[in-house]
């Protein structure tokens, strides 16, 4: 049988690395934030020609009728213009159409989307974000304390869900983290589904770690006495690992799919869904278990 736990600390190791760019990157450029948190508008328009610099004669239709375009992205066709601005009104919006038609009366164009939310209806989502997650944090932990309190002495259920809880906020953070770098360099921009797809990751990631934790827990009662803990931890590992793989893989091939084929509209989501999947298969098995083992043979050797 391989002895996967043999190099546990490279795996807490690799486990911190990928998490150093994402650190520095939250630290230095924060996350790119939607209208969903910060509240504004958001335009979209749709051009059929590209010959004219679309970006600069938008600013000076929204200067002429005394709004600011706070930030205008052109997609890499040219054809698509999304605007953000402070909060309009419909006749705003109108007004604006309006002067754009004037101008642009031989070019074909549509607006696609108009979107507004008010900055207290950002705020209050930025605080409900934050506590969905503080209270998924806790409740998670507690739930996998009381499973696991029949756990045999002198192991103890609250390492068994404090190392569950470790794995996942490793995955979270590796999301927001990655989202952090695309936010500064691609414009990337979270909104309230990327907030979805990180209360899902968290969910996936502990569903991950639970189920290693479970054998484990099987192991210690009908294993034999002579083995130690991260021998034991180590054999389970190898009985769950192809089941974990072959759940990961199918939920990848499905994300993959939708990434590839589906509209722009949902690729933020998917995308987060799709690194936190690959990261929550990595740490159930490489990062919780670890610091299940180094945790518990720490406790031990104090306890002699």
């Amino acid at each position: 049988m391989k002895n996967i736990m043999k190099h546990k600390n490279l795996y807490l190791i690799i486990s911190l690395v990928v998490l150093i760019p994402g650190f520095i990157s939250l630290f230095t450029y924060g996350l790119k934030l939607s209208i969903d948190f910060t509240g504004g508008s958001l335009i979209v328009y749709e051009f059929q020609q590209n010959e004219i610099d679309l970006k600069d004669e938008i600013a000076k239709v929204f200067s002429e009728k005394e709004l600011v375009a706070e930030s205008i992205t052109q997609n890499l066709e040219g054809t698509n213009l999304t605007v953000r601005t402070k909060p309009l009104s419909v006749e705003e919006n109108e007004t604006i159409k309006l002067g754009l038609e004037e101008k642009y009366e031989e070019i074909a164009f549509t607006q696609v989307s108009f979107e507004t939310v008010g900055p207290a209806i950002g705020k209050e989502t930025t605080q409900k974000a934050f506590t969905a997650l503080g209270w998924a944090t806790l409740g998670i932990l507690l739930y996998i304390t009381y499973v696991f309190r029949n756990i045999p002495k002198p192991y103890s259920s609250v390492r068994f869900g404090a190392s569950a809880i470790i794995a996942m906020l490793h995955d979270a953070f590796l999301v927001l983290g990655i989202f952090s770098i695309l936010g500064h360099f691609f414009g990337t921009e979270i909104d309230a589904l990327f907030i979805t797809a990180v209360l899902t990751v968290i969910g996936f990631s502990v569903h991950d770690s639970i189920v290693v934790f479970d054998r484990i827990r099987e192991n210690l009662g009908k294993l034999p006495k002579n083995l130690n803990f991260e021998e034991i931890v180590n054999y389970s590992i190898v009985e769950t690992l192809n089941r974990s793989l072959a759940t990961s893989l199918t939920v990848v091939i499905t994300l993959l799919a939708l990434y590839l084929l589906g509209g722009s509209s949902i690729k933020t989501f998917v995308l987060a869904m799709l690194i936190g999947i690959v990261s929550g298969t990595y740490s159930s098995i490489f990062t919780a278990s670890p610091i299940l083992v180094i945790w518990e043979d720490f406790v031990g050797k104090r306890k002699k």
